[in-house]
């Protein structure tokens, strides 16, 4: 049973008449006949008396017109609620890579600060899940390292963000200041998982390219930063991560800076050319103001792998 043929019946209950409830409906009344004979089959009931000049309900039509204006009703009035509920309450879902990192959750607040009204929904997730979610309309703007975006995706730079070295307080290359790159080739080097962050590990491997070494790479992968924070703690490798990372200034570990070539991360916003969302232009502003208040982007990197 479709709610067409509900709304059909309903009309044709009230017309008693073929040709002037099929113009109400804006169909032929070849189909209006069709689809009200289609639900007697599914009701298994007779709900109209038909002649050559008259239409009048039955018995059970009488009993089934009044059930089927309680239910039109019905999804009337939850169409309704629902369009007041989202006119009544903007929603902006927007990725982040990983909780440990400040870039968007500032972005965040800059926006909530300015629409306090607006319901903001944080969604955690590597690159290439947000650029599903951005295509098929789950998340309105994502973040991330935008080097290979699938067609649709807009990308904006918006934050080049020092990228060093986490290793422990006693480890060798803690009383540097800065950290050569090629000073990591001896190092068990810790990536992220593959599936989660491929653009992060192809960053890190172009990063050691440049210095002209492939990485010794520890066996183990982790999906976040605070998870390789716990393994570097333990002394069983070292694990390169942007400035912004809450786990660069974890006890019993250090950041240094990597240098020779400078190294920055470079942020993106993310979101799909398609995607209706009023809100879009909302972080894309707060990211901008962002960027020139705190100089996100006025790092003059030399290394900046895109």
């Amino acid at each position: 049973m479709e709610l067409r043929q509900l709304r059909y019946f309903v009309t044709l209950a009230e017309e008693l008449h073929f040709g002037r409830a099929a113009a109400r409906e804006h169909i032929v009344q070849s189909a209006l006949s069709q689809q009200i004979q289609r639900l007697e089959r599914e009701l298994g009931v007779r709900l109209l008396d038909r002649s050559s000049h008259h239409v009048n309900l039955t018995p059970a039509g009488v009993t089934f017109l009044a059930e089927a204006r309680q239910i039109l009703d019905h999804v009337s009035r939850a169409g309704q609620a629902a369009r007041n509920a989202a006119a009544s309450t903007p929603t902006l879902r927007a990725g982040i890579i990983d909780a440990g990192y400040d870039t968007m959750p500032q972005i965040l607040r800059h926006v909530q600060l300015h629409h306090p009204d607006l319901t903001i929904h944080q969604v955690e997730a590597g690159a290439p899940e947000q650029y599903r979610q951005l295509a098929d309309g789950r998340l309105d703007v994502g973040i991330g390292r935008a080097s290979q975006p699938p067609p649709g995706v807009a990308t904006e730079l918006i934050r080049l963000d020092p990228f060093g070295v986490l290793i422990p307080v006693d480890h060798r290359l803690a009383g540097l200041d800065r950290v050569p790159v090629a000073a990591l080739a001896d190092e068990p080097l810790l990536l992220g998982e593959e599936a989660q962050s491929p653009e992060f590990n192809q960053f890190i491997g172009e990063m050691c390219e440049s210095a002209g070494f492939t990485p010794t790479l520890y066996e183990g992968t982790v999906e976040s930063s605070r998870a390789a924070a716990d393994l570097v703690l333990a002394r069983r490798c070292v694990f390169c991560l942007p400035a912004s990372s809450r786990s660069s200034n974890l006890p019993g570990t250090s950041w240094r800076p990597l240098t020779e070539p400078t190294v920055h991360y470079p942020w993106s916003l993310l979101w799909h050319e398609a995607n209706p969302s009023p809100h879009i232009a909302a972080v894309l502003d707060s990211a901008r103001r962002l960027a020139r208040q705190l100089g996100w982007l006025d790092h003059p990197a030399r290394h900046r792998p895109r």
